[in-house]
């Protein structure tokens, strides 16, 4: 089978946020099967063009036609041995030759051409894909211009779609305009892409692709409620026929404290000393009291509202009256930023403030901290608790999403279950979850039980890769 991963990002070529990761590893995973072959399509980004360790070599140029413009696109691809999994960059640098992969004022413009540019540049590959899987809004283009523009052409035909839907908070709205403007559609496609007094990009890739998908079992469900669907829920309650839920794995190579270089000390479930020494290293490095008693809990996040960084907020006083270390890594809006900042200047032995993208530190917090701390208000996925514990570091989390379905709470009397968790979004429901994990930590026997039952669990991607099979195998049959 023939697979085509259309993305705006993906690892190590370039990454902003969950997605990179994502289409890193599910085509690398892909790629092992036997009779598979896939290519990832990815802008020609200023970053990745200026970086001198991608070596990229050019195939062909070619015009792209959207709607009164004929835009150039350069082909270009990595090199690489591996034949069954191929890298595919589309270049135009007036689109793509900036700082920054989005927050432009002609995103929808850009992702357009950059949509478009894709199925063109098939025709001159010579290469037909089995399926087109595209990912969130900036790729939701490329299921309605297959559909509006090239089933005229025999090759294009078979070709079948999957979209999947990584954060319905960002839908790829625009004026009613842009379809004529920039699109370029038939007057008969109007009526799919209108939405709310506007243009909504995902709203019509939900029409027209084969299938959709999600990152999350929970996720599909909670997206056909308004709270959480950002006003697409009718929309997708009448297409829940086609809607899937596939929980995200991480690349298990990459995250694997026995190998991990980036880390002070190798560990494994079976010899935990290595994690100790992680700990007292950060706490060092950090400037932290030197401390094996004391929980040690990690944010990893943007320091966003929804990631519940707000609720951390309201009970900032009550976690710094415990007797705990907070450590946050991340950048975001300004006024949780100074937050952090400020608490962390009056807390100088409990709580360290990291606001930047470390992925250096990030890897040695996951080895060395007690406990990671993820009070989203909605987290389709979410990867941060998957690392943790595949380093032992057990996570508190809300129940929402893909939270919800890796980490179920932990019952001390049975064993089960991989943290601690906490339903309502509301501040002490959260410092609750927090103190009992608190309480656990102290006794040494349950814990060291958790910290092994959770680096037991499987989050490769081996399961969802197969449930990903199972998608494009009932499309293709």
């Amino acid at each position: 089978m023939k697979i085509l991963l259309a993305t705006s990002e993906a690892a190590p070529y370039i990454k902003t946020g969950g997605l990179g990761d994502v289409a890193a590893a599910l085509p690398k995973a892909l790629a092992e099967s036997p009779n598979t072959e896939v290519a990832v399509f990815l802008p020609y980004y200023k970053a990745i063009k200026d970086n001198p360790e991608f070596e990229l070599e050019y195939i062909t140029n070619f015009t792209v036609p959207l709607s009164w413009r004929s835009v150039y696109a350069g082909l270009f691809r990595a090199v690489s041995k591996k034949k069954k999994l191929q890298y595919y960059f589309i270049d135009n640098e007036y689109y793509f030759y900036r700082d920054g992969c989005y927050g432009h004022y002609d995103d929808g413009e850009r992702f357009a051409f950059y949509s478009k540019a894709i199925l063109e540049a098939l025709q001159y590959l010579d290469w037909y894909p089995d399926v087109i899987h595209a990912n969130d809004w900036q790729t939701a283009l490329v299921p309605v211009f297959l559909r509006a523009f090239y089933m005229g052409a025999e090759k294009y035909q078979p070709i079948k779609t999957l979209f999947t839907i990584h954060n319905m908070e960002y839908q790829g709205r625009f004026p009613d305009d842009f379809v004529d403007g920039c699109l370029g559609l038939p007057e008969d496609w109007k009526g799919t892409m209108h939405f709310d007094n506007g243009c909504n990009l995902m709203k019509a890739v939900i029409l027209t692709a084969d299938r959709v998908s999600t990152v999350s079992r929970t996720y599909a469900f909670e997206i056909q409620n308004p709270y959480f669907a950002h006003g697409l829920h009718d929309v997708l309650r009448q297409h829940s026929y086609k809607l899937s839920g596939v929980v995200n794995g991480i690349d298990v190579e990459v995250f694997d404290p026995a190998n991990d270089p980036l880390i002070y000390a190798n560990f494994s479930a079976g010899d935990m000393e290595g994690k100790v020494k992680n700990k007292r290293f950060l706490q060092e490095r950090l400037g932290l009291a030197v401390r094996d008693d004391v929980p040690m809990i990690i944010m990893i996040t943007r320091l966003v509202g929804h990631k519940g960084v707000d609720l951390v907020q309201a009970v900032m006083d009550d976690l710094m009256w415990d007797d705990l270390q907070l450590v946050i890594i991340g950048t975001g809006e300004w006024q949780y930023e100074e937050m952090f900042r400020s608490c962390a200047g009056r807390f100088p032995a409990k709580m360290s403030a990291n606001i930047v993208f470390d992925n250096t530190l990030a890897h040695q917090a996951y080895a060395g901290a007690d406990l990671v701390l993820m009070p989203s208000k909605q987290e389709p996925c979410g990867l941060t608790q998957l690392i943790g514990m595949r380093y032992g570091t057990i996570p508190i989390v809300r129940e929402t999403g893909g939270l919800f379905d890796t980490v179920p709470a932990y019952n001390i009397e049975t064993g089960e279950g991989n943290g601690f968790t906490f339903k309502s979004y509301n501040a002490h429901d959260m410092l609750d979850a927090v103190r009992r994990a608190e309480a656990l930590f102290q006794d040494k026997e349950h814990w060291a039980k958790l910290q092994r039952g959770v680096m037991a669990y499987d989050s490769s991607w081996k399961r969802s890769v197969q449930e990903y099979w199972d998608i494009y195998r009932s499309l293709v049959d």
